[in-house]
């Protein structure tokens, strides 16, 4: 007799879970003073330290470069550390970090500024992965999943205006100063409630520290194996990392594709960029319906053809009016990407793995974003903006095509072990 499974939780009842509607708030207040900062810091090296097109870029490499560097070994660490302690500290430690940005005078001083900031958050961001899959319940994920993107994708709609009013009116060190108060109010956040007990991974005794190093590189292993031998994971993961490389191609080039190919202005380019943020949002909130009907791994095939989709349109149609729907489009199409794919690291990953395999998952996105950030000028310039809006047309429809061939091989032979 084959039992119902649970019905998905509301938003309303995940946010009843006293821990996740902390980390929840905290998430919001963080990422509001984190585009804040950001925004002043390219503001201030555009036109305070006067710097190049490149060394604009550079803020945003230096800021993501450590999570993807750092993150398989931050991992083995939130393993073995409490999270309420790992969260707080991180908080408290890059408020500090931020305040500093008040002080510098050069360009290096920025970036190595950046460089500690998310040098500390690739610890932070998997002890939150953890602590969301350790305080709601299975059916409860992918609402929670989805809240946090609905946060980041609020923001990311309402944070430029926010941003240019006030870096306009009183300058960048208030934007600073907002950055380490919400990180402080984030570390008030999560050290007022109180985490339940849950599995940790062992300490490793051992008397040199070559033997401690060496149970590091071990423990990475762990997580690294289990994400190769799993074929659901490890295709959400390069679905997450191929959605990740798109927007990172993407990003730095639609503002060129908006002045040269629609012949459209600022107003314009600030629309187009906001609709990506819009369509996410709009995505998060169908989700939860969808995931009664669809598996989280149809989900993420769905959206990386959606991406594809969207991004096809986008060089195809060089239109104000079609720009807005494809640039929408991705944006919706991501969401059913990266939510998912979210949910499915948390359901199916132990408990004593989680921080590595989160950690690792974070690293390898990352990294592709970067990746996808140096590419896209170098090949804008050889190739063409609308020559690369359609390579990545291709590389997101050829990964839903082989994906789906993928996962049902992994499927049949999982059924065969099991037989």
């Amino acid at each position: 007799m084959n039992v119902a499974a649970p019905a998905p939780l509301s938003f309303r009842q995940v946010l009843a879970i006293d821990v996740m509607r902390r980390v929840w708030y905290a998430q919001v207040i963080s990422l509001l003073g984190d585009f804040l900062a950001l925004f002043a810091v390219i503001s201030a090296v555009s036109f305070r330290l006067h710097g190049t097109p490149a060394q604009v870029t550079g803020v945003q490499i230096a800021y993501m470069l450590p999570l993807a560097v750092l993150g398989p070994v931050a991992g083995v660490f939130v393993d073995r550390w409490a999270l309420k302690p790992t969260l707080v500290g991180s908080d408290l430690i890059r408020a500090g970090l931020v305040l500093l940005l008040m002080i510098s005078t050069t360009l290096w001083q920025v970036y190595a500024i950046l460089v500690a900031v998310s040098s500390v958050s690739s610890f932070f961001a998997p002890a939150q992965s953890v602590t969301i899959r350790q305080h709601v319940p299975r059916e409860g994920l992918l609402s929670a999943n989805s809240l946090m993107q609905m946060a980041m994708m609020g923001i990311r709609i309402v944070g430029p205006a926010a941003a240019g009013a006030l870096v306009a009116s009183f300058g960048a060190r208030l934007c600073y100063g907002l950055d380490g108060l919400s990180f402080v109010g984030s570390a008030a956040l999560i050290g007022s409630t109180t985490f339940i007990a849950a599995p940790r991974a062992s300490q490793a005794a051992g008397p040199s520290a070559n033997s401690r190093i060496h149970q590091i590189w071990i423990d990475m292993g762990q997580g690294l194996r289990f994400i190769a031998h799993h074929p659901s994971i490890s295709f959400v993961v390069l679905a997450m990392a191929a959605g990740l490389f798109t927007l990172g191609c993407f990003g730095p080039l639609i503002a060129i594709f908006v002045r040269e190919s629609l012949h459209a202005g600022a107003g314009s380019f600030g629309a187009v960029s906001a609709m990506i943020g819009i369509g996410l949002f709009a995505g998060t909130q169908v989700l939860r319906t969808l995931g009664r009907r669809m598996s989280n791994e149809a989900m993420v095939l769905s959206g990386l053809a959606g991406i594809g989709a969207g991004v096809l349109l986008l060089g195809a149609l060089p239109f104000i009016a079609a720009t807005l729907a494809s640039t929408f489009l991705i944006g919706f199409a991501f969401a059913g990407i990266i939510v998912p794919a979210q949910t499915l690291l948390q359901q199916e990953t132990p408990h004593e793995l989680m921080g590595r395999v989160s950690s690792t998952v974070m690293s390898t996105v990352f990294f592709a974003q970067v990746l996808g950030l140096v590419l896209s000028g170098i090949l804008g310039q050889l190739l063409g903006i609308r020559a690369v809006f359609f390579l990545c047309a291709a590389l997101a429809a050829a990964l839903a095509a082989s994906g789906h061939f993928f996962l049902a091989a992994g499927h049949a032979r999982d059924t065969r072990h099991q037989a």
